[in-house]
């Protein structure tokens, strides 16, 4: 089958699929599948503080972290809101920072600005290495992956399909939203804060030194009530077109959140995540564009 290319969006120019999704779905979930992300961006950071200047930004524990172990790190604002993430990962010299298209700019000025006198260097580093789904059972942050020096990239893309099936991104929107993966841009607007989107003992470390926006994690975490929380919306999957990220979630007529992403996975059917507001009860009946949708 030929690939189905990503038309629009962040992943813009990636393969959305090969033609049978479902058989991709199966083989991602079996661990017999890789996927091409080279699209995504990269940031290398060296010097011996690279580790403990990171730690000292982000949401993570990482001034002892060992080589080839990836994370998902955030940077908050001053507010605990979402401003950053990505994934990460070190090698021994140098940390690599892996975000999705159009976003390592900005992170690379706010980091500049943070160096100070501290002995870190900072480039992007898109145009010589890339990112690959590799094969292997999914773990809590989407991987395996490996970072390949785009001179090898071709080399691994065979190695790995003699072995795995290649998939879109499709299949890896389906399994992230069946696993309540939240990502920037789609589950997240300018007023969400880690807790609202399962992201603690996750995406944040609960018992590290402080950090930007690290009194607000804190304090919502002891009182135990985010003003919203993430859900896992089934919609009725007889509707052809599918409502798109942003779109208002209802309840009875009045809003009480929005849609994230939304994906057709090949067990539990149309699906999404939503954000909504943290007293909506769970035996709800909401909808989504007119279409019902109920949380799980």
């Amino acid at each position: 089958m030929s690939a189905v290319l990503v038309e629009d969006g962040p992943d813009k120019g990636a393969i959305w699929h090969f033609g049978e999704p479902t058989k991709e779905q199966r083989a991602l979930e079996s661990g017999k599948a890789w996927a091409d992300l080279s699209n995504k961006e990269i940031i290398s950071v060296t010097g011996i503080d690279r580790l403990t200047w990171l730690h000292s930004l982000t949401t993570q524990h990482l001034e002892k972290l060992a080589p080839a172990l990836w994370q998902e790190v955030l940077i908050l604002d001053p507010q605990g809101h979402i401003e950053h993430q990505f994934l990460m990962v070190d090698d021994g010299e140098t940390s690599w920072l892996v975000l999705d298209t159009g976003r390592a700019a900005p992170l690379l000025t706010h980091l500049q600005k943070m160096k100070f006198n501290l002995r870190v260097e900072i480039k992007d580093a898109s145009s010589e290495f890339a990112i690959l789904r590799a094969p292997g059972v999914s773990d809590q942050i989407g991987g395996p992956y490996a970072l390949v020096p785009r001179k090898e990239l071709e080399q691994m893309k065979e190695t790995f399909t003699s072995t795995s099936m290649q998939i879109g991104t499709w299949a890896l929107e389906a399994q992230r939203v069946a696993q309540r993966r939240a990502r920037i841009g789609f589950e997240t607007d300018n007023k969400s804060i880690p807790n609202e989107l399962e992201m603690l003992n996750k995406s944040v470390h609960m018992n590290k030194g402080c950090y930007r926006g690290q009194e607000t994690v804190a304090k919502v975490a002891n009182l135990g009530k985010p003003p919203r929380r993430l859900v896992l919306l089934h919609l009725d999957g007889s509707v052809v077109t599918v409502p798109a990220t942003g779109t208002i979630v209802e309840r009875d007529g009045v809003s009480v959140g929005y849609i994230g992403t939304v994906a057709r996975h090949h067990e539990l059917g149309t699906i999404a995540l939503a954000v909504v507001k943290r007293n909506v009860p769970l035996d709800s009946q909401l909808t989504v564009a007119g279409i019902p949708a109920i949380q799980e």
